[in-house]
């Protein structure tokens, strides 16, 4: 079976980019990562890394195109499968190109259909839009409120006795 996905570049621009891939499900994750890259005119030399994303796109497992943990922990995505990670109950995933800048992109699974003689894959089927020259600037929930403050707890760090800890532990 093949695997349509709409990639979709997370930002705040008027204009739409994105594109339209198709893949084997029984590729890997890497294949996907070099068709998007390709896709978006990306050399494909940077660190990136996928993510299981549920329906509102929060952030869940890492697939990683390296592993740079000191215990091989990590799931790489050269040993992982599309279709392990991406099927009808679960068709989203969140891909992060090149974490200095963090491109980071939206991908969907929009369509499962027969592999069509005479085509290779992946296949690049649709474009809309240009990949602006800088990475879209990330904003975290924090950096929204004006009055955040991070020591705004009222708890006195003097006051031993409501600390909920002993302060002679060594």
């Amino acid at each position: 079976m093949i695997y349509r996905f709409r990639v979709i570049l997370d930002n705040d621009t008027d204009e739409d980019v994105f594109r339209d891939l198709e893949i084997k499900e029984t590729d890997t994750l890497e294949d996907l990562h070099n068709a998007i890259t390709q896709s978006f005119g990306f050399d494909g030399t940077e660190m990136a890394s996928f993510y299981a994303s549920d329906e509102q796109w929060n952030q869940g497992e890492e697939i990683s195109l390296f592993d740079l943990s000191e215990d091989a922990s990590v799931k790489l995505m050269n040993e992982t499968s599309i279709n392990s990670m991406v099927y009808e109950m679960q068709p989203k995933l969140i891909y992060v190109y090149d974490f200095f800048n963090l491109w980071t992109f939206f991908v969907e699974l929009a369509e499962i259909v027969d592999e069509v003689d005479g085509n290779t894959y992946p296949n690049l089927i649709f474009s809309k839009g240009q990949i602006p020259d800088v990475a879209p600037e990330k904003f975290f929930e924090s950096e929204d409120l004006d009055d955040y403050n991070e020591f705004e707890d009222d708890l006195d760090i003097d006051d031993y006795e409501n600390l909920d800890f002993d302060e002679n532990w060594n």
